[in-house]
């Protein structure tokens, strides 16, 4: 059975959060962002093929990634990426990597893994997802991975589940996307509700099915080019034809409205790197809990800051706590750490000043 598991990466995003390393002509899932040796891209394409044959293995992004996916991942066939002309979010990228396996594989089996996550626990990630794989055959279910939660964090969505302590797969009573501090309160202290990873396992089949149910005008758009999918005429067809899918998320567009979607609670370690601040709870840090990567730090009177420099480079700061040093070659950002959630604006802030180019 193991033929029949697939994976798709997707890794078409911006990463704006995490400027000025990650830009639009490079984003984070390119870039050694804990300072490993590694990629995002590449840690998560050696986890998944542990246990998922390399050559099923599909590269889901924007076409002008191509050469930068291809640099990162030099041993993929050109049918192992799958190219979007546009941006148009989760749902048509996966509906179009599942109509693409599914016309080379008809029992295939799907895991959907963003690029960007942090997982260390590797043999329980893998534990995780046969599991996953393994219940997803022989019927139509939809399976999501919850993460439980550890703090009311307003950037996640939540995942509330039917408790049942003699199954690790539970049914889902309602996804919620991104509450506000009160109501994240009130999930955590009820004890029934996940943050929702993102990650997800299905047939192929099923989720052709729930496409046809829930969004028949981009599964009828998409289907116009089944017979040019995995040829030579597919660039062509998703020129003219891509544009025009709906921008909406799996979760918005299936994944809450489905019948019979559960999920299984994680018992991997998981970081979304969402954001700078994130970064800190992966990393050691120094003696006055300083997180530094890439860095030869001189630290006065310092502490609790984030330094992320270009390759070796010396930093000296002298009275300096809970900061933010943020370079890539051009730019240098230096901003308290409670304005993480700002980054988007000082990027938009220096294109408009400097060029687009910039960001």
């Amino acid at each position: 059975m193991k033929d029949h598991n697939y994976a798709v990466i997707m890794a078409g995003g911006v990463g704006s959060r995490f400027w000025p390393v990650s830009k639009q002509a490079n984003p984070k899932q390119f870039q050694d962002i804990l300072g490993c040796g590694e990629s995002l891209l590449q840690t998560t394409f050696k986890r998944l093929a542990q246990f998922i044959p390399e050559s099923n293995i599909h590269i889901s992004t924007n076409e002008i990634y191509k050469d930068l996916v291809k640099e990162h991942l030099p041993s993929l066939k050109e049918e192992q990426i799958v190219l979007e002309p546009v941006m148009r979010n989760t749902a048509p990228c996966i509906l179009l990597a599942a109509m693409k396996i599914f016309k080379k594989d008809a029992k295939a089996r799907m895991l959907i893994a963003p690029s960007d996550h942090w997982i260390q626990t590797k043999e329980q990630f893998q534990a995780d997802m046969e599991l996953a794989l393994e219940a997803s055959t022989g019927n139509e279910v939809l399976l999501s991975f919850g993460i439980p939660p550890s703090f009311p964090n307003t950037g996640y969505g939540y995942i509330q589940y039917k408790q049942d302590r003699d199954k690790k797969i539970l049914p889902v009573k309602r996804f919620t996307e991104k509450p506000d501090f009160a109501t994240a309160e009130k999930f955590i202290a009820s004890g029934d509700y996940l943050w929702n990873s993102g990650i997800f396992i299905w047939k192929a089949s099923s989720i052709l099915k729930k496409f046809e149910i829930y969004l028949p005008e981009m599964f009828q758009l998409f289907s116009r080019g089944l017979e040019k999918f995995n040829t030579p005429e597919e660039t062509n067809f998703l020129a003219a034809h891509y544009h025009l899918a709906e921008n909406i998320s799996i979760d918005y567009a299936i994944i809450e409205k489905a019948e019979n979607v559960k999920v299984i609670p994680a018992s991997f370690s998981w970081n979304d790197l969402g954001t700078w601040g994130s970064i800190q709870d992966e990393l050691p840090a120094d003696k006055e809990n300083n997180t530094i990567v890439n860095s030869r730090l001189i630290s006065m009177q310092s502490k609790g800051n984030i330094i992320r420099t270009e390759k070796d480079k010396i930093v000296l700061i002298d009275g300096l706590e809970d900061y933010m040093i943020l370079e890539n070659r051009e730019i240098l950002l230096i901003v308290p750490k409670t304005k993480q959630q700002e980054i988007k604006n000082f990027r938009q802030n220096v294109m408009d000043t400097y060029g687009e180019e910039l960001g």
